[in-house]
């Protein structure tokens, strides 16, 4: 069997294109949910966002290091879980949040500041975690990823929809309530037939390395879950707010990951896999956590 590095996934520059669109379509349909208040909550009641950005972007990616180095996954593997977990929180995790009866309003208002964050976080992360562990750090070597490019695609996919969503939301009220239900199915249901098309394209390299990963994904994902829960609690946050940041950081957006995967390291084979069972594991762990959580109400 071919090594997973060695693989040459069916994803062309124009679907890397209609990836970027699509991510930006999904943002967008959950920006004109937020108004200014949203981020004025930091202000109001700093602690749950300032708990839940800081167990997205330092313990998850603490966490992560820990994995790897207790584990000693192939190189790829190991910088595809550092990158994913250097990503802002998943656009599913709003829609989660609420199923599981948490704080819906504290979930948008991370996604909202991780999603800013992120311009400078994600590629700190990369480079300091990957930079820590050496078989990680060779392949960042190799690849001279620039901060600023991935600033720059994390603030055209990710920033400027929000803008245009807040500031639509803003000036025109009436018009983002018609929009918002509709948008909100429609991009979800156009991510979830691109992923599935992308899959389908790819299925024999998936099904043949999926093995390879799954289980350090599936870890990963309980780690992300886990940390949530625990930094949340042991800051003495309520349950309401608990269950939203448990889920914030559980959820991870792996489709910016696969952008900058295919953006920055040609697609390398174990990173591509890992972001790609990563957007479907979290998406069925964050889903069934949420059937759980809804079953007893949280206290606020």
């Amino acid at each position: 069997m071919t090594g997973i590095d060695e693989i040459t996934l069916n994803f062309s520059p124009s679907s890397l294109t209609l990836l970027n669109a699509i991510l930006a379509i999904v943002m967008f349909s959950i920006a004109i949910d937020l108004s200014p208040r949203d981020f004025d909550r930091l202000r109001r009641a700093p602690k749950p966002v300032v708990v839940g950005l800081a167990s997205q972007f330092l313990v998850l990616p603490a966490l992560t290091f820990l994995l790897v180095w207790l584990t000693e996954p192939r190189p790829s593997i190991a910088l595809g879980l550092i990158l994913v977990a250097a990503c802002p929180g998943g656009n599913i995790s709003n829609f989660i949040t609420h199923r599981a009866g948490g704080n819906a309003a504290l979930s948008v208002s991370m996604t909202a500041f991780a999603t800013i964050g992120a311009i400078v976080m994600t590629p700190f992360n990369i480079a300091l975690w990957g930079g820590l562990y050496p078989p990680t750090r060779a392949i960042l070597q190799q690849t001279q990823i620039d901060p600023v490019q991935i600033a720059i695609i994390v603030g055209l996919m990710l920033i400027l929809p929000l803008v245009l969503g807040v500031t639509l939301n803003q000036k025109r009220p009436a018009l983002t309530a018609r929009l918002r239900g509709p948008l909100q199915i429609l991009s979800m249901a156009i991510f979830v037939a691109f992923i599935v098309l992308a899959l389908a394209a790819n299925w024999s390299f998936f099904l043949g390395y999926a093995g390879a990963v799954a289980g350090l994904v599936i870890l990963h994902n309980a780690l992300a879950l886990g940390g949530g829960w625990v930094v949340a609690t042991l800051t003495r946050l309520s349950p309401f707010d608990r269950r939203a940041i448990t889920i914030e950081t559980g959820i991870q957006n792996s489709g910016l990951g696969l952008v900058l995967i295919f953006a920055f390291f040609n697609g390398l084979g174990g990173m591509a896999v890992v972001a790609a069972f990563w957007g479907i594991w979290h998406a069925i762990s964050g889903l069934a956590l949420a059937q759980l959580m809804a079953r007893t109400e949280a206290a606020r």
